[in-house]
C-alpha cells in the first residue's frame, strides 16, 4: 500500500513538473518578438541620375597676411599719445603714435631767431661789400653762417617729424606692444599693423602634381569655415626648392573681398578640376552591399527592395562609379538595411 502511494504522489510531482514546464514556454514564446516578413521596412532612397565624374583635387593650405610688420620709433622719447587700438582700421599716413617733441621744438625757435640775424648780416654785409666798405670775406662767413644755420633746422625739423610715427600702410592694427608714458626708443616695436585686404595662401604640392599649376593663372580657393564661399587665387610663386616631404611650395596672391569674416592664419583649399567634363553614374558608396564575388544593390521595384548586381570602375571619395547594371530613373535604397532582404516590402522615409 505504501509503495502505491509513494509511485502515484511521484507521477502527480512529474506531471505537475512537465505542466509547469509547458507553461512556461507557452508563456515565453508569447514574450518573443515575431518578426513580420509582410510588414513595409521603412528606408531611404534616391533616384539614379547623370551626374558629373570629374574627380576634383584639392590641396590645403594656409591664409598669411600680404603685409605684416611691428611700427617702432625712429628716434627716442616719451609716448604722449597712442591714437589707436587693437582692432583699429588705419590709412597709410595716419597718425599712429606721438612722442614728446617739446625739447626739440625749442631748439627749432633757438635756430629760427639764429638764422634771423645770420640773414640780416648776410644782407648788411652785401650793401658793405657793395660800397667796398668792407672786405668781402666778411660777406662769406655770414653766408656760411646762415647756410650751417638752415641745415641745422632741417635737420631738428626731421627730428620732430619722426617723433610722429605714422602707418606705413593701410591695415588693421593687431598688436598694442606699448601705453602713454612709456619710452620709446628705435627699433623698439610699438604696434603691429596687418594688411588682409589682399592675402597670401600657400600650399605644397607633390611634384609630380606640379604640372597641374601654370603661373598667373586664376584658381578657385575656399576657406575651410566658410566653404560656401569661393575666392579668386593668382598663381604668384612657385617654390624653386623642396621641402622635406619631397613637395614645392605654391603661392597664391588672393583678393580679400570679405575681410569680416576671412582671417589670416585660416586654413583652406584650392581646387583642382579635370578639363574634359565626363558624366555617369555615381553612388554613395555606402548603398552598396558586398556579398562574396558579387556586388549589389537594391533596387525598388513595385514596392519591393530588390537586389541588383551592379558593376562598379573605381571609388571617388565616398562615392563609387557604377558602369553597369543601373539605368538613369532607377530607385535604390541608400539607408536602412537592419532586416531588410531581397523582396522585402519597403515605405520610404
Amino acid at each position: 500500500m505504501k509503495k502505491t502511494i509513494w509511485i502515484i504522489a511521484g507521477i502527480a510531482i512529474v506531471g505537475l513538473a512537465i505542466f509547469k514546464l509547458t507553461s512556461n514556454k507557452k508563456t515565453t514564446e508569447s514574450k518573443v518578438y515575431q518578426y513580420d516578413k509582410e510588414k513595409p521596412i521603412s528606408v531611404d532612397v534616391d533616384t539614379i541620375r547623370l551626374r558629373s565624374l570629374n574627380e576634383e583635387t584639392t590641396y590645403t593650405g594656409t591664409f598669411e597676411p600680404n603685409k605684416e610688420t611691428k611700427v617702432s620709433a625712429e628716434t627716442q622719447g616719451k609716448i604722449n599719445a597712442v591714437l589707436v587700438d587693437v582692432g583699429s582700421y588705419v590709412q597709410q599716413g595716419q597718425t599712429l603714435i606721438q612722442l614728446d617733441n617739446s625739447l626739440l621744438k625749442l631748439q627749432l625757435q633757438t635756430v629760427e631767431v639764429q638764422i634771423e640775424g645770420l640773414q640780416d648780416d648776410v644782407n648788411r654785409y652785401t650793401i658793405l661789400t657793395e660800397a667796398d666798405a668792407v672786405q668781402g670775406v666778411q660777406l662769406e662767413k655770414a653766408k656760411l653762417g646762415l647756410k650751417s644755420a638752415k641745415v641745422q633746422k632741417a635737420t631738428l625739423q626731421e627730428q620732430i617729424n619722426k617723433t610722429t610715427i605714422k602707418a606705413p600702410f593701410s591695415g588693421v592694427i593687431t598688436a598694442k606692444l606699448s601705453e602713454i608714458g612709456a619710452f620709446a626708443a628705435p627699433g623698439v616695436p610699438l604696434l603691429q599693423i596687418t594688411d588682409i585686404s589682399t592675402l597670401k595662401f600657400t600650399v605644397n604640392v607633390p611634384e609630380s602634381n606640379l604640372k597641374q599649376f601654370q603661373p598667373n593663372q586664376n584658381y578657385n580657393i575656399s576657406a575651410d569655415v566658410f566653404p560656401e564661399l569661393t575666392l579668386n587665387g593668382k598663381l604668384s610663386m612657385i617654390g624653386s626648392k623642396a621641402n622635406m616631404g619631397n613637395s614645392f611650395p605654391l603661392q597664391f596672391q588672393v583678393a580679400n573681398t570679405k575681410q569680416s569674416i576671412i582671417k589670416s592664419g585660416m586654413f583652406g583649399k584650392v581646387q583642382l578640376s579635370a578639363n574634359k567634363m565626363e558624366q555617369g553614374i555615381l553612388l554613395p558608396s555606402s548603398a552598396i552591399i558586398n556579398k562574396e564575388n558579387s556586388t549589389q544593390v537594391y533596387v525598388v521595384k513595385n514596392g519591393k527592395a530588390v537586389l541588383q548586381t551592379i558593376t562598379i570602375s573605381k571609388n571617388i571619395g565616398n562615392r563609387t562609379i557604377v558602369s553597369s547594371g543601373l539605368n538613369v530613373g532607377d530607385i535604390i535604397v541608400t539607408n536602412g538595411f537592419i532586416n531588410l532582404f531581397d523582396g522585402a516590402n519597403i515605405t520610404t522615409k
